[in-house]
């Protein structure tokens, strides 16, 4: 499928504003790709494919949850979240996507994780930093994200977890654990993403 075929049935899926924020994801994750040495052609099909399975049906993706044996904990938060997996999921079978890196960089980009790949956080720090986005702290994040993408997940992920507590949210465990992870990375001091 060429990248023509791929925007179209993304644009398909989902309203303008949604699809005018997805553009701006791949935009980010190519400049990310780019600065810090990952293939720009995985950062920009992830970013593209991201959010393809937002608008699917509650039921639909609880069904895929299921069916396919994901992570049975995602159906006790909220449903937010399964649009993630679930667009790994259509990722692979709707779009032909293959590549390992590219299906788990979209699996967790709302979640995030421990030990997350360059792309992973690439993925998960342009859906954050893109130029659409306004909310308290996403400046800091865009200078921060051409700094260290460790320093940048920390925040991005501290934030986002003091918004969910400011909200009364449950939090999704792997979440917690991604913020402790890059917070030890960061505290030892071994953040270098020229090593990566």
């Amino acid at each position: 499928m060429n990248r023509t075929e791929i925007l179209q049935k993304v644009k398909e899926a989902m309203p303008e504003k949604r699809y005018i924020h997805t553009l701006g994801v791949e935009k980010q994750a190519i400049r990310l790709a780019k600065h810090y040495g990952e293939n720009v052609e995985k950062a920009s099909l992830a970013a593209l494919l991201h959010d393809y399975a937002k608008y699917t049906e509650l039921k639909t993706q609880q069904a895929i949850i299921v069916q396919e044996k994901m992570d049975p904990r995602l159906l006790s938060y909220h449903a937010s979240l399964w649009h993630a997996p679930v667009g790994s999921f259509f990722a692979k079978n709707e779009f032909g996507v293959e590549d390992p890196a590219i299906l788990e960089a979209i699996r967790v980009h709302t979640t995030g994780k421990i030990g997350m790949s360059r792309l992973d956080k690439i993925l998960y720090l342009a859906d954050y930093t893109e130029e659409n986005r306004d909310f308290p702290g996403v400046e800091k994040a865009r200078e921060l994200v051409f700094q260290s993408l460790d320093q940048a997940m920390l925040y991005a992920l501290g934030r986002t977890i003091i918004f969910l507590v400011s909200k009364n949210s449950p939090i999704f465990p792997d979440t917690f654990e991604a913020y402790n992870d890059f917070s030890s990375k960061t505290i030892k001091g071994d953040v270098n993403e020229f090593d990566e």
